[in-house]
């Protein structure tokens, strides 16, 4: 059977119409977004009137919200996560992006494996409150310049299958895995645990502006039956001018790995 891809936007409800109008089917915006200091009731009422769903999010931790190394609080970090799924999940959410690079960076000298048993005492704790909320969280491997621990879909597996937790999932960056030199089949490798997919083009610019193998990609995804929604996470030139390309991009690519065309 056919799956019908829906391809969405990293952005902010300020841009959902102009990304509706490109034919975007959804806005991926930032669980910080939710914490701007205004009366939540305003934010859930901005959410409610943006005119995309907003199924998925990122920049889940904040930076000073330490995960790894010396300085973590945990019951500091718990109530962050309650209260902000409990939002996700009041606004439409369904799943939340775990890359937060600044907070889960392994600070200089500290040890890593008890920083990686951080990271799985964190996320399990993720899942406790993600299970509470049906939402699913998804760990996002960056690339070296970025992170300094999970910078591969393998490793980003190896975490989720440490912590055994059904909703903490892996998602695959394309722009991350063209920069770690990352085999494309990884996603037929590790398909079980793919539950998100990030993509952009060369340079980080939107989709169909590059060289990056979306044919080869896709190609990859198609074959694993992957059900997932793909969302454009890039640095635009000029949104409104970029945007609607970037959409035909991606379906007329998608739909002709789908038919057999490339």
């Amino acid at each position: 059977m056919q799956v019908k891809m829906q391809f969405g936007v990293c952005t902010g409800i300020e841009n959902a119409e102009t990304a509706r109008t490109a034919g975007f089917a959804f806005i991926e915006p930032t669980v910080r977004s939710l914490h701007s200091g205004k009366d939540f009731t305003v934010i859930q009422a901005a959410y409610a009137a943006a005119g995309l769903p907003t199924p998925t999010f990122n920049v889940f931790v904040p930076g000073e919200l330490k995960i790894t190394g010396p300085a973590v609080d945990m019951a500091k970090l718990q109530a962050y996560v309650a209260e902000s799924l409990g939002r996700v999940k009041s606004v439409g959410g369904e799943l939340v992006v775990f890359g937060s690079g600044g907070a889960r960076n392994i600070p200089d000298g500290f040890d890593r494996d008890t920083a990686w048993q951080q990271l799985i005492d964190f996320l399990q704790m993720v899942a406790v409150e993600a299970d509470k909320t049906g939402i699913s969280i998804t760990i996002e491997p960056l690339n070296r310049k970025e992170s300094n621990v999970i910078n591969s879909v393998a490793e980003g597996v190896a975490l989720a299958q440490a912590v055994a937790r059904p909703s903490i999932r892996v998602l695959a960056d394309l722009y991350h895995m063209q920069e770690e030199n990352e085999a494309l089949a990884t996603v037929v490798e590790n398909a079980p645990w793919l539950a998100h997919v990030h993509v952009a083009d060369s340079g980080r610019l939107a989709p169909g502006t590059g060289s990056y193998p979306y044919p080869e990609f896709f190609g990859h995804l198609k074959s694993t039956g992957y059900a997932g929604r793909i969302a454009v996470e890039c640095k635009w030139q000029d949104f409104e001018e970029e945007a609607g390309a970037a959409v035909a991009f991606l379906r007329k690519t998608w739909d002709n790995v789908e038919n057999g065309e490339l």
